[in-house]
């Protein structure tokens, strides 16, 4: 008896296992699918095949589209929300490494998802507070607009995932790759780091301009 009953159990651990693997499977083929295609330009059928799973383990999984939907939603907001470490440093860390995730969050800001649209806010609040800690120190330049300040700099971080194949194209190579993301990254740092413009002509210019909107 006590040999059944322990045969049985592991009958089930490993048919529990494989439950979670297919789950995963069918999560990371929906992720993919999700970012080449959008949600509403990818079926159920494609999901399965692409996981080497039939339809109805998909339906038994996740129940309909929208249910496996938010499970990428989730994946996509663990995978980068890190507790109180998603700043700018971790932020552009985890773009720059994980291509399914950035390929699908730039989907997701297309389409403008409920995920993009909190993981955004999120990541703009946090963002914020990490410009501030590094005015506080020194190494960041002041500002008279912070919250502005760290809207444009999350924008200018999130903007090759919308602009994918435009960057790849004009930098001679895929954006995911190593290469290509360094060459990317290193103009951004030269422009925040000693800035773009060599006078204050166009910040005059705009001030000129918004004191005359404001009369």
């Amino acid at each position: 008896m006590a040999r059944t009953e322990h045969s049985f159990n592991d009958l089930y651990m490993c048919s529990a296992e494989l439950d979670l693997t297919a789950r995963a499977r069918i999560r990371d083929a929906a992720l993919a699918r999700f970012g080449l295609d959008g949600v509403a330009g990818s079926s159920m059928r494609t999901i399965a095949a692409d996981a080497g799973v039939s339809p109805a383990l998909v339906v038994h999984h996740f129940g309909s589209k929208e249910g496996l939907r938010q499970a990428c939603d989730e994946y996509v907001l663990s995978a980068m929300d890190r507790g109180d470490d998603l700043d700018g440093e971790a932020l552009a860390e985890v773009l720059a490494a994980a291509t399914p995730v950035r390929r699908y969050l730039g989907r997701a800001l297309l389409d403008g998802t409920d995920t993009a649209n909190a993981l955004f806010a999120r990541i703009v609040e946090r963002t914020e507070r990490w410009l501030a800690e590094g005015e506080a120190a020194g190494r960041v330049r002041p500002t008279t607009d912070a919250r502005a300040r760290a809207v444009v700099y999350v924008s200018w971080q999130l903007a090759p995932l919308v602009l994918n194949e435009q960057v790849g194209r004009v930098l001679a190579g895929d954006p995911a790759e190593m290469a290509v993301a360094t060459r990317g990254a290193r103009a951004g740092l030269e422009m925040l780091t000693g800035g773009l413009f060599t006078d204050d002509h166009w910040l005059r210019t705009f001030a000129e301009l918004d004191r005359g909107e404001r009369k």
